[in-house]
């Protein structure tokens, strides 16, 4: 038996737990949520990474959702809503394929049933808008875990790709740590400055998760984990789940993209610049500088990394599919994952190490996560505090 036929027989026991996956905002660029318009069961190679039959030969078990808005936007709570709602439609559309899930439980049930579970993540706290009240309501429609930050600062807690403010996390920010530790809401560290990764681990009392994030050691990008705070995972309890997006995994895709931001620069364009012009200078600078191109290998080298710093029942796989234009070479899709595992059995990793990444370490997260909820509710009530009270 090959290492991939290995891999693919481990993940009928053990499917993958992704922690990221930006479907409904693609859904959403695209097609408007027309969800005909794009119809998840059948192969959608064409447009998207994610679809349900990609998903079943991929081997994954449950998926988390980025109920992901844009920071920019005037008013992201009723956006974030609209995102929601396009879950949910899904699964009402797929119900022999897709299970609602909020618990561990129901991620332990619709294993059972032999159905994807379904659950949601709010990627950046600019979702809430300063309110713990619109945190309880994203809680009570079923998001459970939230990235305290996207790419921009929240008023808050500093975010990993913006100048620093807060220096970390605020009052604020720590009463909206505390009142997720509550609710049962991971607190999710991925796209934050280490100063607040740290600040939120002194001072949440559940388990905390990185949903698709990498290793800084091995490649230097402020969207990955430094070590310092990978050591912190075992004594929280936490997972930190490896992403696949080039430039955050290989550190020529890192250089690379610095570079051709810099030729933009030169030329008079903003490096996020999207217009023709810009294109052309882009696509210029690519024809005589190709690009970097990452591989399963890549991923696996972080997760060898994390592995040694964390422990193998901190880690998890969080792909970032239909959140990034690039992939690895072997990661192209939601169908990859058999390849990493292939990988990582060639690199002496173990059933047993392979059944914690893949299933076990995040579904005990989400259930640590349930307990301290449990024991603050009989304890605690709901926060009143408001930003102008704490940080004004």
């Amino acid at each position: 038996m090959t290492s991939l036929d290995r891999a693919r027989e481990l993940l009928r026991e053990f499917p993958v737990v992704d922690g990221h996956n930006d479907l409904p905002w693609a859904l959403r660029e695209q097609v408007h949520y027309d969800l005909a318009a794009r119809d998840i069961a059948v192969r959608q190679d064409a447009h998207l990474h994610t679809d349900l039959p990609r998903l079943r030969e991929g081997g994954v078990g449950a998926q988390y959702w980025s109920v992901y808005v844009r920071s920019d936007l005037p008013d992201p709570v009723p956006a974030t809503l609209e995102q929601i709602d396009c879950v949910r439609r899904l699964i009402d559309r797929h119900p022999r394929d897709l299970g609602a899930a909020l618990t561990a439980a129901d991620m332990e049930a619709a294993r059972s049933e032999g159905r994807i579970a379904s659950l949601m993540g709010a990627e950046g706290g600019h979702s809430i808008a300063n309110s713990l009240g619109v945190l309880r309501g994203l809680y009570a429609l079923g998001v459970r875990y939230m990235t305290l930050t996207h790419n921009d600062n929240v008023d808050w807690a500093d975010s990993a790709t913006d100048e620093p403010r807060a220096g970390g996390l605020t009052a604020f920010g720590r009463e909206v740590v505390r009142e997720m530790n509550r609710l049962g809401m991971l607190v999710d560290l991925s796209h934050v400055a280490p100063t607040t990764m740290r600040d939120a681990l002194d001072t949440s009392t559940a388990p905390v998760i990185f949903s698709h994030s990498s290793s800084r050691a091995v490649c230097d990008h402020p969207r990955n984990i430094p070590d310092d705070v990978l050591e912190r995972l075992p004594a929280n309890g936490g997972v930190a789940m490896v992403t696949f997006v080039p430039k955050f995994v290989l550190q020529a895709a890192v250089d690379w993209t610095a570079a051709a931001d810099e030729n933009l620069r030169a030329h008079g364009f903003h490096h996020l610049d999207g217009t023709a012009e810009a294109m052309k200078v882009h696509q210029a600078f690519e024809e005589g500088h190709p690009r970097p191109v990452a591989t399963v290998a890549t991923v696996a080298d972080h997760l060898d990394h994390m592995r040694e710093v964390a422990g193998v029942d901190h880690l998890g796989i969080g792909g970032d599919y239909d959140g990034t234009a690039f992939t690895p070479e072997g990661l192209a899709d939601v169908s990859g994952y058999p390849n990493l595992l292939a990988e990582l059995l060639d690199r002496g990793w173990s059933r047993a190490d392979l059944a914690k990444l893949t299933w076990q370490n995040a579904v005990r997260v989400l259930g640590a996560a349930e307990d301290v909820s449990r024991a603050l509710r009989e304890t605690s009530a709901p926060s009143h505090a408001t930003l102008e009270a704490l940080d004004g």
